[in-house]
């Protein structure tokens, strides 16, 4: 089965059934062209199911399920594959559900699906994953939108669990409060009705540092290398405006010493981005702060020349570790 992204909301906008159209067209417009076999049955004889696949206008693209076109298998279109195929009790879980509801940054696959712990499931098409959980009521699934998923909050935590790596999941609780998908207080509900969920430590560390204003990754580590260090803590995303009156946030800001640390991550090729950087910096310096760049890499690979830095500045700002 090939599956590739394709079609754009104005695409579906146009795919919208007069209002006289019958209940097969109203089902593959809810749900993308996308079908269960037991759904095609309901509205149409076996023959004329096998008339559609035999000419190529429809495509069996799993033992269950079939798409009503011949063209690639969208996003949004393998979701759907995914839940019809696992069950009537699937539900779009993880990660999966949490692009769903606006995450970006994450590989579109695997599908991830969450199902009862006693549900059955039906076999699944590759690059679908289905995950069981005994903790899963009516508050953990959004009440609008199909196919059905999970709260952004519980998609996060999820996600966070089974990740592949402690910086992966590190790097998902971190982008989900940059992105004002979640906030603490959510995360920590739903890590306390999760007795057996991994990596809660990690999650409810990474969910207070991100709410405190450290919202990527290279940020969250460079706060755990000043802890390491014994350094002070920093303001972080302390809010200033610029000499034009706009507003700027400071990645960390050790305001008793006037020390402004500045993260770079890949953003910085832009040059636009760049010289907007140069001219904050330039302000700094104005206006009598010291400030220290540092690019995403330097944070991961020299932790050592980073810190050394870091306290050779402070030290000479006044700072008497």
């Amino acid at each position: 089965m090939s599956l590739r992204r394709t079609s754009s909301p104005a695409a579906w906008a146009r795919r919208l059934p007069h209002d006289d159209a019958d209940e097969l067209s109203w089902l593959l417009f809810h749900q993308e062209d996308v079908l269960s076999l037991a759904q095609a049955r309901r509205h149409l004889s076996p023959k004329a199911i096998r008339h559609r696949l035999a000419t190529g206008r429809w495509r069996q693209v799993h033992r269950a399920v079939l798409v009503a076109h011949n063209g690639p298998v969208g996003a949004g279109q393998l979701r759907w594959v995914a839940v019809l195929a696992a069950g009537p009790q699937a539900i779009l879980g993880g990660l999966t559900a949490a692009q769903a509801g606006g995450l970006r940054g994450f590989p579109g696959r695997p599908v991830h699906v969450l199902l009862p712990a006693a549900c059955r499931r039906g076999s699944l098409p590759p690059g679908v994953l289905a995950h069981r959980t005994a903790t899963l009521t009516d508050r953990d699934v959004l009440a609008v939108g199909q196919p059905r998923r999970i709260m952004p909050a519980r998609s996060i935590v999820d996600a966070a669990q089974w990740a592949g790596a402690d910086q992966e999941a590190r790097a998902i609780v971190a982008a989900a409060f940059q992105q004002r998908l979640v906030a603490a207080d959510d995360l920590h509900r739903i890590v306390d009705r999760l007795p057996r969920v991994r990596r809660r430590q990690l999650i409810l560390g990474t969910a207070a540092d991100a709410a405190g204003g450290s919202h990527s990754l290279p940020e969250l580590d460079f706060l755990r290398l000043t802890r390491r260090a014994g350094l002070p803590e920093p303001t972080r995303q302390k809010i200033r405006c610029d000499s034009d009156g706009r507003r700027r946030y400071l990645d960390a800001y050790f305001e008793q010493w006037r020390v402004h640390v500045e993260i770079d991550g890949g953003q910085h090729v832009d040059p636009r981005a760049w010289w907007a950087d140069m001219r904050r910096q330039n302000d700094l310096w104005i206006e009598g702060d010291r400030l220290l760049r540092f690019p995403a890499w330097a944070i991961r690979t020299k932790p050592d020349e980073v810190i050394a830095q870091l306290k050779a500045t402070l030290r000479a700002a006044g700072w008497q570790g």
